[in-house]
């Protein structure tokens, strides 16, 4: 088992190697509170697929273009630019329930990332790599190079058949009709794509080319659109959670001014304050921004997503005491929330609380692995206590998070040298290091 396990490593991180190059680098935004109301989002449409939710992450990757996909049966990849597009939730849980029928229906069954969950660092660089690819219009023969007699189907995995789309539009209306959202939203959905077949490769949007469009598919959605009208009772908060997921992104990632301008627009009182603090920290307005997150607080005093904020403003405002109470209070109320962890022992990183911040920060790997920022924070604390051992090691899987296997090999081959042989750690730096070792014989 285990030397199955190495060989399917070092398969998947050979296209990692291959394809993630600093002019295709593509990045997460891990935000606690924007995943948690993604889910909230997903929840009804995973049950009406018959999917169990707590066991598929959505994870949004920082990138203006449109698109979504699934590469595996635990991950399901939105592109920001996707996100901020969709103007209703029905809109952006269609794009969902699309995306749930391809793991429902076993379309990705075929790929190579289904040879190994992206549960790891390495693994999830991979998926990222491959998107990065997608985004360039160079999948193929990005992923070719680095795979040399993987199958064709391999070299395109995130590419669908006008068939898997067929079935995933069908089946996708149907779960949404399930969960009571009209699938007419999946509709507006296409339109957004409609003619982008006419356009060349380079000028499409990554949907339109790992999700091929066709007039006969929208005018088969508009039919399944008619059949199966809502069934189940509609989920009376999605407009809220849709608010809130869309609302902090943009406010993060846009404008300050598109913050504060969407903010009157929102018909949620907490949603605006959130996006308010949001925009007045990015400019930067401290006092405005603290004055907004702590009507925030005081307006939900047991949402641990308006401490966190609160934290995190504290924290890149260089108060570090109040930074790391507003980060206990948030994991008091979420304890095991890996993202509100991994702030909670940055800010006792910044305070100053070395011993205390290394075991936050352990619990927060142990929940979520895929977080580039807490490894950098966990690389630190290790080294502060002296365990210079697993600083490399934390290293090294950061960068192979980030597809830059020359660099992890560096920190593993050291990591190796300084942890005790057989150990979980020294096995861990191994498979970094056997990983870059076989992208080296390729070349």
């Amino acid at each position: 088992m285990a030397a199955l396990f190495i060989k399917r490593f070092l398969q998947v991180t050979l296209i990692l190697a291959a394809l993630a190059t600093g002019a295709n680098a593509q990045s997460l935004i891990r935000d606690a509170e924007i995943e948690y109301a993604l889910r909230k989002l997903a929840q009804p449409v995973f049950t009406a697929a018959g999917l169990n939710g707590n066991h598929i992450k959505i994870l949004v990757i920082n990138d203006s273009t449109l698109n979504a996909f699934v590469a595996d049966n635990q991950h399901m990849f939105i592109h920001s630019g996707l996100i901020l597009k969709l103007k209703t939730p029905e809109e952006l849980q269609a794009v969902i329930a699309h995306e749930a029928a391809h793991i429902a229906n076993g379309h990705i069954s075929r790929r190579l990332a289904n040879m190994r969950s992206a549960k790891t660092a390495a693994g999830l660089g991979m998926l990222l790599s491959l998107a990065a690819g997608v985004a360039s219009g160079n999948t193929a023969a990005g992923a070719g190079a680095a795979a040399g007699a993987m199958s064709s189907a391999k070299r395109v995995f995130l590419s669908h058949t006008r068939g898997e789309e067929s079935s995933a539009d069908q089946s996708g209306a149907r779960f949404m009709a399930r969960a009571g959202v009209d699938p007419k939203a999946m509709i507006k959905v296409l339109d957004i794509f409609r003619g982008q077949e006419l356009l060349a490769a380079g000028r499409m949007d990554p949907y339109a080319l790992t999700h091929p469009m066709s007039r006969d598919r929208l005018r088969a959605v508009k039919g399944y659109a008619a059949a199966y009208g809502p069934q189940g009772k509609p989920d009376p908060n999605a407009a809220y959670w849709y608010a809130r997921a869309r609302g902090k992104l943009g406010a993060f990632i846009r404008n300050p001014n598109w913050g504060l301008r969407e903010a009157r627009k929102t018909g949620f009182k907490d949603v605006a304050l959130m996006m308010k603090a949001v925009a007045y920290h990015q400019m930067p307005n401290t006092k405005k921004a603290l004055k907004a997150v702590n009507a925030l607080v005081k307006s939900r005093p047991n949402d641990p997503y308006a401490h966190e904020l609160k934290g995190q403003i504290l924290l890149e405002s260089r108060q570090f005491n109040a930074a790391a109470s507003s980060y206990a209070k948030a994991v008091s109320l979420a304890p095991r929330e890996p993202l509100i962890l991994a702030g909670y022992g940055h800010a006792l990183l910044a305070q100053g609380n070395v011993k205390k911040a290394l075991s936050v920060l352990e619990k927060a790997r142990a929940r979520d692995p895929q977080d580039e920022h807490m490894m950098r924070d966990l690389a630190m604390a290790y080294a502060k206590t002296g365990n210079n051992g697993m600083a490399s090691l934390a290293t090294a899987e950061r960068y192979a998070l980030r597809g830059r296997l020359k660099d992890a090999a560096l920190h593993a081959k050291r990591a190796a040298g300084l942890l005790p042989r057989g150990s979980a750690g020294w096995n861990r730096a191994q498979d970094v290091l056997r990983a870059a070792q076989a992208v080296q014989k390729r070349r």
